[in-house]
């Protein structure tokens, strides 16, 4: 079977295939990194706004005392002044004409009067203003002093300091926290890829553990709802498969008995090949029910991978080239790998074209045909039962040769892959030159599918 499914199809003890998807630029970044980097991108936004309020509040405050400073200065001076007629102190001078003009003209309304001018250098000018007596204007004005620009210097490199540690600490926050809830996830995603795989006994919730109950807890329990109720659906769907395939096993051999007593004709031959084909139908169906179960178990041998393929295909296909490049020795079921081996090689006779050859090399057994190829939906989702890559419904076939196959493989503990072969460069739509389906045995005897050896009797 050249097997195409529209649909995912899932079966009790058997894997989830989901279609590959066209490949797209996509940025992949764990869940820890992501929360770290907007904990640091707050912190720092967080940071930087209550440096900039810090530095302007401390600016305003010691520039408002500087001007208390200078107004309190131009008082005492200008009484002295106006008391003494004796001179200025440095730095206070009479009608000075570089006073700013804001300041100019709030002293000539008769008021006392302070002013900031900001110099180029970013150091600025303190001026204070009171008019005289006899309408002159008092004035004086000095540079911030140094100790109050130290200080806010000492108060941006503070600042800056602890912004910075604002956000490596909250970057150390956001992967601890991250990392707690990346592992969690990812706990999560291996159960829920065991399930997928077929063991229904995993439960999602019991593997990410924890105190803490979060989001996390809630997708475990979702997963593991929607786990038992696919359970209970595929067990209710093998159960009703088996059961009505066992139910037509007798009357289908009722049927090929009668058929046997039939004269011989034409119609006799029909009638006998129809019910042979239908009888067969049947023992495929039993034969994926009990697949399905996954209660099925390898009764093991050791033997000559190559030896034992060139023995058994030669007795049924002799039309069939055998190659063994290297010879291993395996510890396998050897009637169901010949099960696995027929059913590669009827679907490449059947859907493929001639020369048909079988390849032994270590483990690894290659069956390839040279006709069209497998389907791209079997290549994306694998085998599926009652679906064939005959372009009509009236070909020969029931699909389940592949599907029966990989189940197979399964229990062996192997991996069935399927390729198609196209020369090398060619872009993926030029049509295949054949098709390639691969047994890849497992180096160590499938203990972890409940298989046992089989004792050798002495002769």
């Amino acid at each position: 079977m050249r097997g195409a499914a529209a649909t995912v199809r899932a079966r009790l003890g058997q894997p989830l295939r989901l279609p590959l998807r066209r490949l797209r630029p996509v940025l992949h970044t764990g869940v820890r990194w992501k929360i770290s980097v907007a904990i640091a991108l707050v912190g720092a936004l967080v940071a930087v706004a209550l440096s900039l309020v810090v530095h302007n509040a401390a600016r305003v405050s010691m520039l408002d005392n500087a001007r208390d400073v200078q107004d309190e200065r131009i008082q005492f001076v200008a009484r002295q002044y106006e008391a003494t007629g004796r001179g200025l102190p440095v730095g206070f001078k009479v009608d000075d004409p570089g006073i700013p003009p804001d300041l100019r003209k709030k002293a000539m309304a008769g008021r006392r009067a302070t002013f900031v001018s900001e110099q180029v250098g970013g150091v600025p000018d303190i001026w204070a203003a009171v008019p005289l007596g006899d309408g002159r204007l008092l004035s004086v004005h000095t540079r911030f002093t140094d100790r109050s620009t130290t200080v806010m210097k000492d108060l941006d490199q503070a600042l800056i300091i602890g912004s910075i540690s604002v956000v490596f600490g909250g970057c150390a926050l956001g992967v601890l926290i991250g990392g707690q809830v990346s592992r969690r996830l990812r706990k999560a995603a291996s159960a829920a890829r065991e399930v997928a795989q077929g063991r229904t006994d995993v439960r999602v919730g019991d593997a990410i553990g924890g105190v803490v109950r979060d989001e996390t807890d809630d997708l475990a329990q979702a997963v593991d709802a929607m786990a038992d109720a696919l359970k209970q659906r595929l067990e209710a769907e093998r159960r009703v498969t088996a059961d009505i395939a066992h139910e037509l096993r007798t009357p289908v051999t009722g049927l090929l008995t009668a058929a046997e007593l039939l004269p011989p004709g034409r119609p006799s031959e029909l009638v006998k090949d129809r019910a042979q084909a239908m009888r067969t139908l049947v023992e495929d169906v039993l034969e994926v029910a009990r697949l399905d179960s996954a209660a099925e178990r390898a009764e093991l041998q050791d033997l000559l991978l190559g030896e034992f393929v060139t023995r058994r295909v030669g007795a049924r296909h002799a039309d069939v080239r055998v190659s063994v490049v290297h010879e291993s020795e395996v510890t396998t079921d050897p009637r169901r790998l010949e099960r696995i081996l027929f059913n590669l090689l009827a679907n490449a006779a059947k859907h493929g074209k001639p020369p048909v050859e079988v390849s032994v090399e270590g483990r690894v057994v290659r069956v390839r045909d040279h006709g069209p190829g497998f389907p791209e939906e079997l290549l994306d989702e694998g085998p599926s039962r009652f679906r064939t890559g005959a372009a009509d419904r009236a070909g020969h076939g029931h699909g389940l040769g592949l599907t029966i196959a990989a189940g197979q493989a399964r229990v062996l503990g192997a991996r069935l892959t399927f390729r198609n072969v196209r020369p090398p460069g060619a872009p993926s739509m030029t049509p295949s030159e054949g098709a390639v389906a691969v047994l890849w045995l497992p180096e160590h005897a499938p203990t972890n599918t409940g298989s046992f050896p089989m004792l050798r009797l002495p002769e």
